[in-house]
């Protein structure tokens, strides 16, 4: 046996046992809610805006990516930029997803009263029900982790691994219910092995 053998099982039995749980402690009907939203918004012109700080950003990125990719227009706008202007792309009857652990991350609680103003609708995707983020955010969409994986148990680890996680059965639940075909994924993935696969199916 490794020398960090026990390590490496002890983190990754955290990070699997932790997604695990979700199967049954998601509320399903706030996730119904999320899901209709982002359905409704290629079909009425609009977008999905992600943004988070640190990790959180990190998994932002990555689920605008996935969304992207089940033909939900969606970019991530960095915290960085958008108090210089970057929020100038929100606009009314965008969808902004805002990702904070703590939901009091000040990068992230700055895009709420753009929001607001412009009359995007806001899901705020923590762990902490008395935020600045759950309390104002239009759809609250708790993801809760009972420890982290490293051994702090402080660093968003596991948190955001279960986030990337809900957000795959979120858009690959869009992809089943949407009438996504192989031919738009092909139009997604014209490259890389997906492609390679799909050209060959084609053939």
């Amino acid at each position: 046996m490794g020398k960090y053998d026990q390590s490496i099982t002890n983190i990754l039995t955290i990070e699997y046992e932790e997604i695990q749980k979700l199967i049954n402690s998601l509320d399903r009907e706030v996730m119904e809610k999320v899901i209709d939203l982002l359905m409704s918004v290629k079909p009425s012109g609009r977008k999905v805006i992600t943004a988070g700080a640190g990790t959180s950003g990190a998994t932002a990125i990555r689920v605008a990516h996935s969304l992207n990719m089940c033909e939900v227009p969606s970019f991530f706008c960095d915290p960085a930029y958008s108090m210089h202007g970057g929020t100038g792309v929100i606009q009314k009857g965008d969808v902004v997803i805002l990702f904070s652990k703590g939901g009091n991350t000040l990068e992230v609680i700055n895009y709420i009263p753009v929001c607001k103003a412009k009359g995007a609708t806001i899901i705020g995707v923590g762990q902490n029900d008395d935020s600045i983020l759950a309390t104002n955010a239009d759809i609250y969409f708790k993801i809760p982790i009972e420890r982290e994986s490293d051994m702090f148990n402080m660093c968003a680890s596991a948190s955001c691994t279960a986030y990337c996680a809900v957000f795959d059965a979120i858009a690959f639940t869009i992809m089943r219910y949407s009438g996504y075909t192989k031919d738009d994924l092909l139009l997604t993935h014209p490259g890389g092995k997906v492609g390679e696969l799909l050209l060959k199916e084609k053939e």
